[in-house]
């Protein structure tokens, strides 16, 4: 078995804070290891993209444990941040960044960063990518900002798309009415640009269950139940928190649609949950997210409408409610693209062939 040494950020497997990014490290993590590979996680303490002295200082003690020659997979979120632990080990350690999202401070007129706070500052971020033996990033797009941004070699640079578990298919109501939206609740998500959507279709006949984590911006959730209270639309839009799992999976069957207002999208790996459900999407037009939809023969298996116009949005969800041949066609979109959905193993095969070109020469 040939090792490979994974560093995540710690917190990964914490229910009440589920992410993208970690439940795609997480299943890489064990698809690797059927795949045949040693996995040896190393877990990375520490306020990551925004470290510490001891975080970077504990990292630096972790990697020192690390056989010369070793490949390692880091997570990104990690590695962005580490500029000062990772380029002097990059001659030892054969490294492999694995970049779910930018964290450079952005440029003038580039996007917003994906945190509040300090920004990393891009010519660290730069020299860690720079340094690496190969950077994998889970959407097209992130690879196409990474090569646009910091100039680095085409040829290093590799997608490796998240996988999906292809669910039993949601079976929708014939009113269309049950809306779902996923992801934390946070600016960057949209869900504020959801709340304005549908109070500008009160009149229609709509329940919204709004999927996530409260913990991460409890002003921003005060202001989002303080506007739907004086919308008079409490009753109808329930924030139960994170799921995950089953239940998750349950929250995606007895949905209608999926609803994705996100501001900020590398992939949008709810996405490819809902459509590995046959569950049509509204989403925004940002980032990897059209990517993630993909169209089938037929066409988008959802609607794409542009980033924060609540107007936008809310026509599209007007059209979605009240036209049953647009929901029937959608539908029928959906369910084919849930049949060319690829699982996790179509990852680790891509990842497999740039874990084994970054330690070509190693024994195991």
């Amino acid at each position: 078995m040939t090792p490979v040494h994974v560093v995540v950020p710690e917190g990964i497997d914490d229910p009440a804070r589920p992410s993208g990014g970690n439940r795609y490290d997480r299943r890489i993590c064990a698809e690797l290891a059927v795949a045949g590979w040693d996995v040896r996680e190393l877990v990375a303490p520490g306020g990551w993209p925004r470290p510490d002295a001891a975080a970077l200082a504990g990292l630096s003690r972790t990697l020192g444990t690390v056989p010369d020659d070793a490949v390692v997979l880091l997570d990104g979120l990690v590695a962005s941040a580490a500029g000062s632990v990772l380029v002097p080990e990059s001659g030892r350690l054969r490294q492999v960044v694995l970049v779910h999202m930018l964290f450079g401070d952005p440029l003038p007129a580039g996007d917003p960063l994906p945190f509040d706070g300090p920004a990393v500052p891009a010519e660290a971020e730069c020299a860690v990518l720079r340094h690496a033996r190969a950077v994998v990033t889970t959407s097209s797009w992130t690879r196409e900002r990474l090569l646009d941004r910091y100039r680095l070699a085409p040829e290093r640079v590799h997608v490796a798309r998240p996988g999906v578990d292809r669910g039993g298919l949601a079976p929708g109501s014939p009113a269309g009415n049950r809306l779902l939206c996923v992801g934390a609740v946070v600016p960057d998500k949209g869900q504020d640009l959801l709340l304005e959507a549908l109070h500008r279709i009160a009149d229609r006949p709509w329940t919204c269950t709004v999927v996530g984590a409260l913990d991460r911006d409890p002003a921003f959730v005060r202001r989002l139940r303080r506007r739907a209270a004086d919308a008079g639309l409490d009753d109808r839009i329930s924030f139960p928190g994170p799921r995950g799992g089953a239940e998750l999976t349950r929250e995606y069957r007895t949905a209608d649609v999926l609803v994705h207002p996100s501001r900020l999208e590398s992939y949008g790996m709810v996405v490819t949950e809902a459509l590995a459900v046959g569950l049509p999407v509204v989403a925004t037009d940002v980032g990897g997210v059209p990517e993630a939809l993909a169209r089938t023969v037929e066409g988008l298996p959802g609607l794409l409408v542009p980033p924060d116009d609540p107007g936008a949005l809310a026509e599209a969800l007007g059209d979605w409610l009240g036209d049953p041949e647009l929901r029937e066609r959608l539908r029928r979109r959906a369910r084919e693209r849930r049949t060319s959905s690829e699982g996790w193993d179509a990852t680790a095969r891509r990842l497999t062939a740039v874990l084994l070109a970054a330690g070509e020469g190693v024994r195991s």
